[in-house]
């Protein structure tokens, strides 16, 4: 019987322990953590297909990716390396780009950061910190400083627009140097 006295005991001591006034200093597990932070979903090790009336735009291929919602808009946030194949509206070779991180924005453009480098099929390179993809216009731009390198000149400069399979671009405040023959 003492040892059932003693067990109610340490029952009752244990579930009063918790009670009483709440320690002010100490915020709650939950506090400053807001509910538009935290993403929708999450997925690791994904693949995305980005599409346009019906038809593959681009192919992201990341190692984290994570779905915000702000009312009816949602963005993806990509990071852990990512890989974007874009396909060009004329079927031509694609653009393969690869960056840190990204984001995809719900009307489809993308937007890379970190170690960005884009091949064309041409064998054109583009290397940059960030860059924007726009879907409505399916280009490339950056305000960065951008570096072009074909097998015959590399190309610096702030700032750069091209179409999606890197034929007609600009360099904005360029300099660079060729190779004469």
């Amino acid at each position: 019987m003492p040892h059932l006295k003693n067990c109610l005991l340490l029952a009752i001591l244990s579930c009063t322990a918790g009670c009483g006034a709440p320690d002010k200093g100490r915020p709650s597990p939950a506090a400053g953590i807001s509910a538009l932070r935290l993403p929708a979903q999450e997925s690791r090790g994904v693949t995305v297909a980005v599409s346009d009336s019906g038809r593959q735009t681009a192919l992201i291929r990341a190692g984290h990716v994570a779905e915000y919602h702000e009312g009816e808009k949602k963005e993806l946030v990509i990071d852990g390396g990512i890989t974007v194949t874009i396909h060009g509206r004329n079927g031509g070779a694609p653009t393969l780009m690869t960056a840190g991180r990204g984001l995809v924005h719900d009307n489809q453009d993308i937007e890379a950061f970190d170690q960005v480098v884009i091949h064309s099929g041409d064998g054109t390179t583009i290397r940059t910190g960030h860059i924007v993809r726009t879907s409505s216009d399916q280009m490339l731009r950056s305000e960065k400083f951008v570096t072009i390198t074909k097998p015959s000149q590399t190309i610096r400069g702030y700032g750069f627009e091209s179409d999606d399979a890197m034929k007609r671009y600009k360099i904005f405040k360029a300099s660079g140097q060729a190779v004469s023959k």
